[in-house]
């Protein structure tokens, strides 16, 4: 449970340092990113690290995922605190679920009956995946009954899969020497269907190395769309450069710009997964919104 509470803090963490970035011009935040210079307190979590709760406390209360259950726990969570950036679709599928609505009526009906195939699934299952790690088939059966609860399209189940199978395989190195990027790439996308999302992992793992955040981002995407083939291959690039620094695995991923709170979130998520939290500076953990229920105790190198 350890690595997967690590994760959970990860991706809180990810999600709100990515989310203040917001709030200054493109010019302005490259400057501040060439200087790495963090932004203010507070940094308050958003939808990702809202919906990763829920999917932690039911994995802590039913030791799986039971869909009926977990969709009507993401709709109360979105009942009592709506103001967490939800997107568009989200709100009206949690909505419309709160209201006694079928889960699987309301989401396979979205977008003219294709689903949606955003990374609202992905942003919030890198717990568990670091939940499941020994098993990494019900890695990939549990991450898919997470999504299909507010995600009908295969390319959503296809993103939160490989989020999942990466934080699962980060926990299993835990001790070990970091594998090579491509490798670990190649490794997530040979547990994926075809799919964009497969497809982009492939082209990440064939980039040369010293390839720049930026180029990546443009190849892959870094979530202007707010898809999961547009999110997730770029986010779990930069999670397996750095496999062994957290905080540097967050800077990488800001530099894509693009969704920055998901792309974080999901990249911290991972690497956190690995690496615990002994690295987070103090300062960054004194600025981050604390999660409801969860121990802030946190091992004594941090700094």
């Amino acid at each position: 449970m350890r690595p997967a509470h690590d994760s959970l803090h990860g991706l809180a963490l990810g999600d709100a340092f990515g989310d203040r970035w917001f709030q200054l011009t493109p010019g302005e935040a490259d400057v501040e990113l060439t200087g790495r210079r963090v932004r203010p307190a507070p940094w308050h979590w958003t939808d990702d690290t809202a919906m990763a709760l829920v999917l932690f406390r039911h994995l802590t209360a039913h030791g799986e995922v039971r869909p009926d259950l977990l969709a009507a726990e993401f709709a109360l969570e979105y009942t009592v605190d709506p103001g967490r950036k939800y997107g568009p679709s989200m709100h009206q599928v949690l909505r419309q679920i709160d209201a006694g609505a079928d889960w699987r009526a309301v989401t396979s009906e979205m977008f003219g009956g294709q689903g949606s195939y955003g990374n609202g699934a992905a942003m919030r299952v890198a717990p568990l995946g670091a939940w499941f790690a020994d098993d990494l088939g019900r890695v990939v059966e549990q991450a898919r009954l997470s999504t299909l609860v507010t995600h009908f399209n295969p390319e959503a189940v296809a993103g939160a899969v490989a989020v999942a199978v990466a934080a699962a395989l980060a926990v299993r190195g835990r001790g070990g020497a970091a594998p090579e990027r491509a490798d670990f790439l190649a490794e997530v996308a040979g547990w994926l269907p075809e799919s964009e999302v497969r497809s982009g992992l492939r082209i990440a793992a064939r980039f040369p190395a010293g390839t720049s955040v930026r180029h990546a981002s443009v190849v892959l995407g870094s979530g202007l769309r707010i898809s999961a083939p547009d999110t997730v291959p770029f986010a779990l690039w930069c999670a397996a450069g750095e496999l062994d620094d957290l905080p540097e695995a967050i800077w990488c991923t800001l530099g894509g710009w693009g969704d920055m709170d998901t792309t974080c979130a999901i990249a911290a998520g991972v690497v956190a997964a690995r690496t615990g939290l002994g690295q987070v500076p103090a300062g960054w953990w004194r600025a981050v919104e604390e999660l409801p229920g969860q121990s802030r105790e946190l091992p004594n190198t941090i700094r």
